[in-house]
């Protein structure tokens, strides 16, 4: 049954055959990929090596400054052997107060 005005049923029935026909289509693909990787072939054994897969000519290249910039530490490296060397000899200042009022801001923030 359709609506006259929105064609809701229609649509409906549109998307079920699109459903149906992309689910063939994949049952499809899978029945072909499996026949593809079907053992057909004799057991890998000493004498019969399975063949190994190469690489496809897919290849990255980064710019200079894409290179420079992941050779680089994104932080400065001074400064936290310092604070952890205060942490330990127990000379790091803590506020209780200010943690707990960061822990709560960032609950705030994903409570939303």
């Amino acid at each position: 049954m359709t609506d006259a005005i929105s064609q809701y049923g229609r649509q409906g029935q549109l998307d079920n055959s699109l459903r149906n026909a992309l689910d063939s289509k994949v049952a499809a693909e899978a029945r072909v990929a499996a026949d593809a990787n079907s053992p057909t072939q004799a057991p890998a054994t000493p004498d019969n090596k399975p063949s190994v897969a190469k690489p496809g000519p897919d290849m990255l290249i980064l710019s200079d400054v894409a290179k420079k910039a992941m050779a680089e530490p994104t932080f400065d490296r001074t400064k936290v052997d310092s604070i952890k060397k205060a942490i330990q000899n127990g000379q790091y200042p803590l506020d209780p107060r200010r943690i707990a009022e960061s822990f709560m801001a960032v609950e705030q923030m994903i409570r939303g």
